[in-house]
C-alpha cells in the first residue's frame, strides 16, 4: 500500500475511535487519549520501520508538560487571591461607589478576564469569579439568560487575553516561533468585543437599590486595604513585564515561578491569618479544579506525538492548506471553532500550526495569523462534544433554560468576535500597527 493510502486508513480509523469514545466516555481527555493509544498501535503494524509506541506516548505527555506546570501554578495564585477577600472587598467598593449600571458591568467583565488571562483557560475565570460576577450582573438588571452569556463571553475572552493564550502558545511552540508580539493583536480586538458584549447584553436593563446588592455579596475580610490588594497583582505583572522588556537584565524565572512567588506575596498580604491546614485545601480544591484542563493538555501531547510520528497530522494539514484560498477563508472559522469543540486545545495542532506553516511560505505575517486563530478556538468551548466552558458556566451560573437557548444568546457576540479574527486572518497587513 501507498503511504497515502496508509495514512488515509489511520486517519479513518482515529476518527472512528474518537467519535465512539466521545459518545460512550463523554470525556474529550480520555478520548484523545486513547485515540493517540489506538492510532500509534496501528501504525506500529502498519507503517515499517515505526518504534514500538510506548516511546511515542511518553514524549507526548512531556511535550505540554511545561503549559501544565504554568497552568497549575497560575491556579493557585488566582484561587489563593480569591481566598484571601481581595476580589471580594474590590467588588463590594465598587457597588457601593458607583451607581452607574454601565460602570459596574465594565469592571464585572474585567473581573472575569483577570483569572483566565493570567491562567489561559476560561473555565478558571467561571470557577474564580462566575458566581460572584453573576450576581452582581443579576442586580443590574440583566436577565438570567443574558447573564449565563455575559459569563461565558468574558470567559472565553480571558481563555484568549495575554498574557497566556494557550492556543498561540501551543502554534509557536510547534512553529519554532518565538511567544511575544501578541499583546496588543489579542488585546484591542478583545476590548471591542467586550465593549460590544455589555452593550449588546446590558441595553434596557434597570439596575437594583445598592443596598439589595451589598446584602446577597459575601462580606470582606475588616483590614482588607487597597495595598493587600494589589501588591500580589503588582509583583505578579511587574515579573512577567520584566521578563518581556529587560529579559537580559534580569534572571530567567518563568511563569511557574512567577506565579509561586505571587502567590506567596497574597499569603503575606492576607489580613486573616490562616494555617498551613486551610492553606493546604484551597491547594487541594485547585488541584481538583484544574485537574481536567490538565488532563486535556497532557492528552493533547499524546494525540500529537501520536500523530506526527504515523502521518495523520500531515495528512490533514497538508488536505486542509492545499484547498483553494477562498476555500480555506470560508470555512476556516467553522472548522476552528468546531474543531475546538471536539479536541480542545489539540485544535491548535490539527489546523492551527499548518495554517500558520502555510503563511510563512506565502510571506504573510504569521504572528497576526497566529493571534486570529487563538481569537476563533475559543468561540468553540460551548459546542458539543465537550462543551467545556459552555457547560460550566450554566452549571455555576444556575441558568435552567435549554443549552439551545444559551447558544442562540451567545451567538451574536462570538459571531462579532469570529468576524474580527477573520478579517485579521484574511488581510494580516492591516493590522501590522498593533504589533
Amino acid at each position: 500500500m501507498s503511504t497515502y493510502l496508509i495514512t488515509t486508513i489511520l486517519f479513518v480509523i482515529m476518527v472512528a475511535v474518537f467519535v465512539i469514545c466521545s459518545m460512550k466516555l463523554k470525556s474529550p481527555e480520555i478520548s484523545m487519549a486513547i485515540t493517540g493509544v489506538v492510532g500509534a498501535l496501528v501504525g506500529f503494524f502498519l507503517i515499517d520501520g515505526m518504534d514500538f509506541p510506548v516511546r511515542i506516548l511518553v514524549e507526548g505527555l512531556f511535550i505540554n508538560l511545561d503549559l501544565a506546570i504554568s497552568f497549575i501554578c497560575a491556579s493557585i495564585f488566582v484561587n489563593m487571591y480569591s481566598y484571601s477577600g481581595a476580589m471580594t472587598a474590590v467588588t463590594r467598593k465598587l457597588v457601593g461607589t458607583f451607581n452607574n449600571k454601565w460602570i459596574l458591568l465594565t469592571f464585572m467583565a474585567i473581573f472575569m478576564l483577570i483569572p483566565g488571562a493570567l491562567t489561559g483557560a476560561g473555565s478558571i475565570s467561571v470557577f474564580v469569579m462566575g458566581g460572584l460576577v453573576a450576581t452582581v450582573v443579576r442586580y443590574m438588571g440583566v436577565s438570567e439568560k443574558k447573564t449565563a452569556a455575559f459569563v461565558f463571553i468574558f470567559a472565553i475572552l480571558s481563555a484568549a487575553c495575554p498574557p497566556i493564550n494557550l492556543w498561540t502558545m501551543i502554534i509557536t511552540a510547534q512553529c519554532n516561533m518565538p511567544y511575544v508580539g501578541f499583546t496588543w493583536l489579542l488585546s484591542v480586538p478583545i476590548a471591542i468585543v467586550g465593549i460590544f458584549t455589555i452593550i449588546f447584553l446590558g441595553w434596557g436593563s434597570k439596575r437594583a437599590p445598592k443596598e439589595q446588592i451589598l446584602a446577597e455579596l459575601p462580606e470582606a475580610p475588616e483590614k482588607m486595604n487597597i495595598i493587600r490588594i494589589l501588591l500580589p497583582l503588582v509583583v505578579v505583572i511587574g515579573l512577567i513585564l520584566l521578563t518581556l522588556y529587560a529579559a537580559f537584565d534580569v534572571p530567567v524565572i518563568g511563569l511557574p515561578l512567577t506565579f509561586l512567588i505571587g502567590t506567596v506575596v497574597v499569603i503575606i498580604c492576607n489580613p486573616v491569618k490562616r494555617t498551613f491546614k486551610e492553606y493546604f485545601k484551597v491547594i487541594n480544591d485547585t488541584m481538583e479544579q484544574v485537574f481536567p484542563l490538565v488532563a486535556t493538555v497532557l492528552s493533547v501531547g499524546v494525540l500529537q506525538e501520536s500523530m506526527t510520528q504515523i502521518g495523520v497530522k500531515g495528512l490533514i494539514g497538508v488536505t486542509f492548506i492545499t484547498m483553494p484560498m477562498i476555500l480555506i477563508f470560508v470555512f476556516v472559522l467553522f472548522f476552528a471553532a468546531f474543531a475546538q469543540g471536539s479536541l480542545s486545545y489539540g485544535s491548535a495542532i490539527i489546523i492551527g500550526a499548518p495554517l500558520v506553516f502555510m503563511y510563512n511560505t506565502m510571506g504573510f505575517d504569521t504572528t497576526i495569523a497566529c493571534a486570529a486563530l487563538s481569537l476563533m478556538f475559543p468561540i468553540g468551548d460551548c459546542l458539543p462534544p465537550s462543551r467545556i466552558t459552555g457547560r460550566l458556566t450554566c452549571e455555576t451560573v444556575g441558568y435552567k433554560g435549554s443549552y439551545m437557548s444559551f447558544l442562540k444568546q451567545v451567538a451574536i457576540p462570538c459571531l462579532v468576535l469570529g468576524a474580527i479574527a477573520l478579517v485579521m486572518f484574511i488581510h494580516p497587513a492591516w493590522f501590522k500597527f498593533l504589533k
